[in-house]
């Protein structure tokens, strides 16, 4: 096994139940969403309850109906609503990415100091956004930030990684995960991914009950025959 990562390190001493699933996976490597922290928002947003071949579908009619990439939030707000709606958006979303272009441009969102603020700092901005909620804050903050110490409590990946891993019956509610979770700070983006990884192949599922054996009977003999009554 190579040179543990500081975070792996940690996480297997406080809980060495991870031992296994970090001996067996690849160094963590977490890849950024393509583009800016805005065109990553709208593309959380377009993508929310979506299948991924038409997501990508009306993703990419978006970015062309607002002129291409990359997109800013000035480019949605200037575009004709009806021209974003027939790209494939559901008014709901719609709405959503203007109230997500607007924020930016009023500066809830923040746009070149985002560095500057705490994790639940971006995520009490990210939240007000219409469409916009605590999970995808949460990712937005893993994979577009890269912040070290996100512990999203109610992916139900991570709860069901976390019950592989420490060989539970079924997984925690998100309040007991995130006081599991508390040892694994300051390090726990990695150990979500870690319990991600425990469960790529083969999700939890709560073990169906044995099904009752039938009776067996001897092969060969006979029942005995009725007695004849006298």
């Amino acid at each position: 096994m190579t040179r543990l990562s500081a975070a792996a390190a940690h996480i297997i001493k406080v809980d060495p139940a991870f031992r296994r699933i970090v001996d067996s996976s690849p160094t963590m490597t977490v890849r950024p969403e393509a583009g800016s922290a805005f065109e990553s928002l709208l593309s959380a947003i377009v993508f929310q309850q979506l299948a991924g071949a038409a997501a990508r579908t009306i993703h990419g009619r978006l970015v062309t109906a607002l002129g291409g990439a990359p997109v800013a939030p000035e480019s949605v707000l200037a575009a004709n609503p009806e021209t974003m709606r027939a790209a494939g958006l559901s008014a709901n979303k719609l709405a959503a990415i203007i109230d997500l272009a607007a924020k930016f441009v009023d500066g809830t969102v923040p746009t070149h100091d985002l560095n500057d603020l705490s994790d639940d700092e971006i995520v009490a901005r990210l939240v007000t956004i219409r469409g916009v909620g605590r999970w995808t804050a949460e990712m937005f903050l893993l994979f577009q930030l890269h912040r070290p110490d996100v512990w999203p409590v109610d992916d139900l990946g991570v709860r069901n990684g976390w019950a592989r891993i420490h060989t539970m019956a079924a997984p925690p509610t998100p309040k007991a995960l995130m006081v599991l979770g508390e040892t694994l700070s300051p390090y726990r983006s990695t150990a979500a991914w870690y319990c991600w990884r425990a469960v790529a192949s083969t999700p939890i599922v709560p073990a169906p009950a044995p099904a009752a054996r039938p009776p067996v009977r001897a092969e060969g003999r006979r029942r005995p025959s009725p007695r004849k009554k006298a």
